[in-house]
């Protein structure tokens, strides 16, 4: 086992010397390392947000998106192209030692959620985007994440405890992942960037920004150890999609690159990182501070923009994370359901087979 491991860590390792040589170009090279040395706080950042991204089904951007739009007060198109940007090194990086170390995945759901955003995440980019106004923007980005946060804070031995992965149908699973790929990348992703994976750890029928997780964790009762992995190269997946149409289309907003430049090579390790350690301490602490994080930036958010809120905006906003809670454990109930089914279909397969007595 320890030397198949090995031979297929080569391919990481060979990823890394490839990216590191193409920074070291920019940086020295090109001389653009005054810039990435400039912005040294996204990459401090990062460095959790990275390891968060590759232990739990939240990209780097979760962390990238508020720090530079929450913290650093910066617009938040540019915290949503930053996102797209940072998410294609450090997923990338995160995908490549998952597969390089042949890790579970949910391959017929992960494939139809690639074939859906392959089409949504562009429309969203060119249709959906550049409609939405900047506090909008902020305003799904908190909702969303604070609804997963709190899921997790008083689902976490449920979701932790789940063990192997319930099938379905391998066709029911693909058809599953090309609505949620589709839907999610449109409505989702092209927003604020850091949506899919995440919807692929969450599935959520009413609210397209968690679909995918659900369908994984609370429909088909994943184990995390398949869940995340497939969350976390479905993101990959999003955000090299939405790098390449950005460039080819609009274009990335000012300032991206140089936070890039600053933030990338701590997030072609910290997310790979992430995936080791975890496999080390367990995912229940990692998950249930990460919960805690999201739902403090919904605060944070509610408190930064009270004044263009008002009392009225903060309440629907309030009301917005409990529709989606109560989406979840709908969701939820409909998983115990199709589970229970399964489960008795096969007791009833095992019993109608003959069995042939011995002698």
């Amino acid at each position: 086992m320890q030397q198949k491991l090995k031979q297929h860590l080569w391919i990481w390792l060979l990823w890394l010397a490839g990216f590191y040589a193409v920074w070291l170009y920019l940086v020295i090279g090109l001389g653009y390392w005054p810039e990435a040395k400039a912005h040294w706080p996204i990459a401090v950042a990062m460095a959790i947000g990275s390891y968060a991204a590759g232990s739990t089904p939240m990209g780097g951007g979760t962390v990238g998106f508020p720090v530079l739009v929450l913290l650093f007060e910066l617009p938040a198109t540019l915290g949503r192209d930053f996102s797209f940007a940072v998410q294609a090194i450090g997923m990338t990086s995160a995908s490549i030692f998952i597969l390089a170390r042949r890790q579970p995945i949910a391959w017929a759901m992960l494939k139809g959620a690639m074939l859906g955003s392959l089409i949504g995440t562009p429309l969203g980019i060119w249709l959906i985007a550049p409609y939405i106004p900047g506090l909008w923007i902020k305003l799904v980005f908190a909702v969303v994440w604070a609804s997963f946060g709190i899921l997790h804070l008083y689902r976490v031995n449920e979701i932790a405890g789940h063990s192997g992965m319930t099938e379905f149908n391998e066709k029911w699973d693909f058809k599953v992942g090309c609505w949620i790929g589709l839907l999610s990348g449109a409505a989702v992703a092209s927003v604020t960037g850091v949506g899919i994976d995440m919807v692929l750890y969450t599935a959520l029928v009413l609210y397209t920004a968690l679909v995918l997780y659900t369908a994984l964790v609370l429909l088909c009762r994943t184990d995390l150890k398949i869940a995340i992995p497939t969350s976390v190269i479905i993101m990959a997946f999003t955000s090299v999609l939405g790098v390449v149409v950005k460039n080819l289309t609009t274009g990335m907003q000012p300032g991206v690159f140089e936070n890039w430049l600053a933030a990338a090579p701590v997030v072609a390790l910290g997310a790979p990182l992430g995936v080791f350690i975890v496999a080390l301490i367990g995912r229940k602490p990692t998950l249930l501070v990460v919960a805690f994080l999201c739902v403090l930036q919904f605060f944070w958010t509610m408190h930064s923009e009270r004044a263009s809120l008002g009392l009225t905006g903060m309440l629907l906003s309030a009301l917005a994370v409990v529709i989606c809670l109560l989406g979840f454990e709908q969701l939820r109930r409909l998983g115990n359901k199709l589970v229970a089914k399964r489960c008795a279909l096969q007791q009833n397969t095992t019993a109608e087979t003959p069995q042939v007595k011995a002698g």
